[in-house]
Formats: structure tokens, C-alpha cells, sequence
């Protein structure tokens, strides 16, 4: 009778920091001028690319107001 194998948790560690090291090599390789690095869609979620930081409509909305009111406090001077 032969014991079933388990899985290696250092073979998933050496994986993770593999995966790791490779995403910040490519990452310092994006900031050379001129080259081009490729980012499958995983690497690029963990980079970061796909974070959503823009403003809402609201906030859009809520600046405009803001720069009405310094315009015309420019103009009463």
C-alpha cells in the first residue's frame, strides 16, 4: 500500500516568488524608453493595471461648481 502524495508547499512558495521576480523584472523593463513589455491579464491585475481610480460623476460635477466661484471672485477684483 503506497501513502497518496501531497502537494509540495515549497514547490507553490519557489511558484509565488518565481511569479514575483518576474513581474518586477518586467515591470523595470516597462520603464526603459522605447520598449515594449508584454503583461499577460494576470500579471497586469497584480500590477495594478486595471485599478479604478478616476473620479465619479459627482466629484466630476462638484470641481466645475468650485472653478465657477474662483472665476468670479477673479472678476470682482
Amino acid at each position: 500500500m503506497t501513502t497518496p502524495e501531497l502537494p509540495n508547499d515549497e514547490t507553490s512558495f519557489d511558484d509565488e516568488a518565481n511569479s514575483a521576480a518576474a513581474l518586477r523584472e518586467k515591470l523595470a523593463d516597462a520603464e526603459t524608453p522605447g520598449f515594449q513589455a508584454e503583461f499577460d491579464p494576470d500579471e497586469a491585475a497584480r500590477a495594478g493595471a486595471f485599478v479604478e481610480d478616476a473620479l465619479s460623476e459627482a466629484d466630476a460635477l462638484d470641481t466645475a461648481i468650485d472653478l465657477i466661484d474662483a472665476q468670479s471672485d477673479d472678476q470682482g477684483d
